[in-house]
């Protein structure tokens, strides 16, 4: 089968690859263009461990195809340090404790991002129902949310 050029921007940088029609955007990310913070948990859509925004709206890699995202934005996890450091999240979730064997914890932190660039100041119910597609086996989720909620805290001040 014949593999399609596909061109994306992937973490604000213009990036081009070939794939497999069936291929999933996962497997491209993590492939052909060596972005490995996205897992592969369960490869159905029910852990979350390969969360990506694509345009603005989160999704598991593992169930849209690669060239889905022809002329799209693709956020991932290597997108969310700056130059600057690590993002509020990332800090968070480290001063939180908020991580153990780190299978989940990207897709959760893009997911959380996702979280509190659509709503600034979420209530514990609120970040609790948007993770909900995240699962974790190790933390219990209680340190995940504290830290969520710190880390919006600390973007309102700075904003």
């Amino acid at each position: 089968m014949s593999k399609i050029h596909v061109t994306t921007t992937v973490n604000g940088d213009a990036t081009e690859f070939l794939c497999d029609p069936r291929e999933t955007l996962l497997d491209c990310l993590r492939n052909q263009l060596d972005l490995t913070g996205a897992k592969e948990g369960c490869g159905t859509g029910d852990c979350g461990a390969c969360s990506v925004i694509l345009d603005g709206t989160l999704v598991c890699s593992c169930l849209v195809l690669g060239v889905e995202a022809q002329g799209k934005k693709v956020e991932t996890i290597e997108g969310m340090a700056s130059s600057d450091g690590l993002h509020p999240l990332q800090r968070q979730f480290i001063e939180h404790a908020a991580l153990q064997c780190g299978i989940c914890t990207p897709g959760i932190l893009v997911a959380a991002k996702n979280l509190l660039e659509t709503n600034p100041d979420p209530s514990e119910t609120e970040i609790r129902y948007w993770l909900a597609g995240n699962l974790c086996r190790c933390t219990g989720y209680d340190k995940i949310v504290r830290a969520v909620q710190a880390a919006a805290a600390e973007m309102r001040e700075t904003a």
